[in-house]
């Protein structure tokens, strides 16, 4: 039997319902997942493992959740708001990784696309200058080194990826973001190496001198006056 024009109208307004309360659901379960990424990563910059580790089975839990619906809606699973979600799951999972110094995800453990994993992969690397600064701040400048180390590889990866942007989702611009962050953060990390090189052969030549004078430099209280005696007695 013949459908009429009202019945073909209401069985598409029904499909749109149907397809605009996925979406509805879709945005709200890619924000939670944004939310649940950010917690996972504060963690790890706490170094509060476990709970970082529990975050992020959850996080895996919450884009299973979001994204099985959306198998017969490639509309919305492509969407940006859905694969910005789950960048940020492959971001927190990669940080993880590195510092933990495990085994990098596959891009199907995380249900992302290839373009996504990519791009997810890029902040992680720029992620990694806060580790950097971190530990500078705290006098470990050695330590800082292989987090950069993990920066420049991933940048060195994604420069071999030259394809249109159609293609790898925009992935050229964050490549291109994470090129200056390195840039800056070798800069850092280079003049805090210099400036620590710098102190140990201060405290060696204060070392060498105060032993060849009987002084003892490095714990003297007060600093060595360059005035005349005369002078010097006047201040």
């Amino acid at each position: 039997m013949s459908q009429t024009l009202l019945d073909i109208v209401e069985s598409i307004r029904q499909d749109f319902i149907q397809t605009n309360d996925l979406r509805d659901e879709t945005l709200r379960l890619s924000r939670a997942l944004v939310r649940s990424c950010a917690n996972t990563i504060r963690a790890i910059h706490r170094h509060e493992w476990a709970e970082a580790a529990e975050l992020l089975r959850e996080a895996r839990t919450d884009a299973k959740t979001m994204v099985d619906p959306l198998g017969q809606h490639p509309s919305l699973y492509h969407a940006g708001y859905t694969q910005d979600a789950l960048k940020e799951l492959v971001e927190a999972h990669v940080v993880y990784a590195i510092v933990r110094n495990e085994a990098l995800p596959l891009p199907g453990e995380l249900y992302v696309t290839s373009s996504t994993y990519l791009r997810g992969l890029s902040e992680a690397a720029t992620e990694m200058r806060r580790f950097v600064l971190d530990l500078m701040r705290q006098g470990k400048v050695l330590e800082a080194e292989p987090y950069l180390a993990h920066m420049d590889e991933i940048y060195s990866q994604l420069l071999t990826i030259d394809f249109p942007d159609a293609i790898t989702d925009g992935l050229r611009r964050h490549t291109d973001v994470l090129r200056g962050v390195l840039e800056r953060t070798r800069g850092d990390l280079t003049l805090a190496i210099r400036q620590d090189q710098m102190r140990l052969a201060l405290h060696s030549f204060e070392a060498r001198l105060g032993s060849a004078s009987g002084v003892d430099l490095s714990t003297a209280t007060a600093p060595l006056s360059l005035a005349p005696p005369d002078e010097a007695s006047e201040l």
